[in-house]
């Protein structure tokens, strides 16, 4: 494997550990690709690490997919510690947060370029991680959590992964228990997670052609899945008409 240090200056241990989790002999790290720098090039297949904010990448992703085959890795934490550092740099606690990640999350980045998977040439690689969260103390910051906040996140193991290619395999993400016909609220009960994540869910599902509008509930808009196959063309991604 090899690389430059071109786009490293500013990464995060989290991306860097992701980074080297993909890599295979070969693989070429932080390549200038079409006027970009690509996190991991091998062969004909160009791998891009976002741990968060899908909605930056939407002009990199539309000059590279032109010409390339793209693999998008995002990480969930279904377990996460929260670690508490001082100002010297030791720990001061550590607890396993409540909060446990799944596979819908991913809905929350989607948000903002929900077309993503329109496109042949792109995969989504979700992956499920085990975590710390590492916390340092700014006065007058993040008041919620009276001054605690977040300065990294660590890798601690990579405990599974889905490889999402079209907008059917997003609409997998739907919860076997959801009715024919379902609502926001219904979605949010049957992931148990708030409604706003299955409003952005049903956003995307929306957007990618993977569900129908088929009524109302008084103010509540009713879906329904559509059958497999039956999703949007590849000329909608990116915006393209």
């Amino acid at each position: 494997m090899s690389g430059s240090h071109v786009g490293t200056l500013r990464e995060t241990p989290l991306h860097a550990a992701l980074k080297q989790w993909c890599a295979r002999p070969g693989d070429r790290f932080e390549q200038p690709v079409e006027g970009f720098v690509v996190d991991v090039v091998r062969d004909d297949l160009l791998i891009e690490v976002q741990t968060r904010g899908f909605g930056s990448m939407h002009r990199k992703l539309d000059v590279l997919l032109d010409a390339h085959h793209v693999r998008v890795v995002h990480p969930i934490a279904v377990e996460r510690h929260i670690v508490k550092l001082g100002d010297g740099g030791e720990v001061l606690s550590r607890r396993r947060s409540p909060k446990k990640g799944v596979a819908a999350d991913v809905f929350a980045e989607l948000v903002s370029f929900p077309t993503l998977l329109d496109h042949p040439h792109l995969t989504l690689q979700v992956v499920f991680t085990r975590e710390d969260e590492i916390r340092v103390h700014r006065p007058g910051k993040a008041w919620r959590r009276k001054g605690w906040v977040v300065h990294d996140r660590h890798l601690l193991e990579v405990v599974d992964d889905a490889l999402l290619a079209s907008p059917d395999d997003l609409a997998e993400l739907l919860p076997s228990s959801l009715p024919d016909e379902f609502t926001t609220a219904d979605l949010a009960r049957a992931l148990g997670r708030p409604r706003r994540l299955a409003q952005q869910m049903a956003y995307c599902l929306r957007e990618a052609d993977a569900v129908d509008v088929v009524g109302r509930d008084g103010n509540a808009v009713r879906y329904a899945r559509r059958p497999r196959g039956t999703s949007s063309s590849p000329d909608r991604a990116l915006g393209r008409t």
